[in-house]
């Protein structure tokens, strides 16, 4: 990984902060992790108090502002956790949580409570063994999406490891990966790494997350074409984020940069309820509206889904659709096994 500044005094050298800031944010940065890769700290305009891009990955004071609705597990992975890294919410596939740490911390993620540097940053060997059994011992788990934490910043020894392991599992169909990486920390894309996702006996997919069409660097799009060259098909998944990605033209412009980069959109998520982070969501008739304008302009192939994980683990439910009503309250979301949830609003 390249180099990645990783405290408030770094940040404030690099003047992405106030000095005079530091101390207020030190409660902010105790209780969620910082890290801005130098990739990410360039593409920063430092004229710009309102940059896409800082609001992503540099701390504010904002985030220690809660809700009574927010969640430390906004989408019920505990609910689903059947062994150590490993949740279980679909019958066909499982989340594999491989590590616990990113090349970078959102502001917004939905696990900051559970990432960041402190104590084990990936699955001890006992654990990683216990959570492959568990998927040998399920022959319906066709799919396995490896997530955290993002396992992209493992090197390419481990990761090679890690694709073999599972493919090796008569089951295991499609090892799906899902990372900023591409994005955040280009240079780690190497024709190694690329090596190590291929596997035979399984299709690899990588799902790249990205918000902002500034994040599709000529570095980032050189990255992704390394591994779509190879044979790899690569998704998109966004979060709707108020000052970030929350009007029409940015969307288009981001969901247009995916498809010429070769990248299907796939997901549009609604941001979750984690805590701290209410100054980012987005009212849900607001996406949906952003969503019509959307369609208006683009063609279907760069239209992703726009979904919300319903609270409580009981999985995604598009929002676009006759899923969601609006209520007094606010609204009822129908899952996939058709109950209904209340939201707040």
């Amino acid at each position: 990984m390249t180099y990645a500044i990783k405290s408030l005094s770094g940040l404030a050298d690099a003047g992405f902060i106030n000095r005079g800031d530091v101390t207020a944010l030190v409660p902010v940065a105790e209780r969620y992790a910082v890290a801005v890769t130098d990739t990410i700290a360039k593409l920063i305009d430092h004229d710009d108090p309102l940059d896409p891009i800082a609001r992503q990955f540099i701390p504010s004071g904002a985030e220690l502002i809660g809700t009574p609705e927010e969640r430390v597990d906004p989408i019920g992975d505990d609910v689903h956790s059947t062994v150590p890294g490993i949740i279980h919410r679909h019958r066909d596939r499982v989340l594999f949580k491989l590590v616990h740490a990113c090349p970078v911390y959102c502001r917004f993620c939905f696990r900051r409570e559970m990432v960041g540097p402190e104590g084990e940053t990936s699955l001890s060997p006992q654990a990683f063994e216990a959570a492959l059994a568990y998927i040998e011992c399920h022959p319906e788990i066709w799919e396995v999406i490896l997530t955290g934490g993002d396992p992209f910043i493992l090197n390419a020894r481990r990761a090679g490891e890690v694709s073999a392991r599972l493919a090796a599992i008569p089951h295991v169909k499609v090892i799906r990966w899902h990372t900023r990486v591409p994005v955040v920390d280009p240079a780690h894309i190497t024709d190694d790494f690329i090596g190590a996702l291929l596997v035979p006996g399984a299709t690899t997919i990588v799902a790249l997350h990205a918000n902002h069409p500034r994040e599709l660097t000529a570095a980032a799009r050189a990255a992704c074409a390394r591994l779509i060259d190879v044979g790899i098909p690569m998704l998109s998944q966004t979060v709707l984020l108020r000052g970030i990605n929350d009007n029409v033209e940015i969307l288009e412009a981001l969901m247009r940069a995916f498809v010429e980069a070769r990248i299907k959109p796939y997901y549009l998520h609604h941001a979750d309820l984690a805590p701290g982070t209410s100054h980012f969501r987005v009212p849900v008739e607001e996406g949906q509206r952003l969503m019509r304008e959307l369609r208006a302009r683009v063609s279907g192939v760069c239209m992703p889904q726009y979904v919300l994980d319903i609270p409580g683990g009981y999985a995604k439910v598009p929002i676009a659709s006759s899923d969601v009503e609006k209520t007094a309250a606010g609204y009822r979301l129908r899952d996939h096994q058709g109950r209904w949830h209340s939201y707040p609003e």
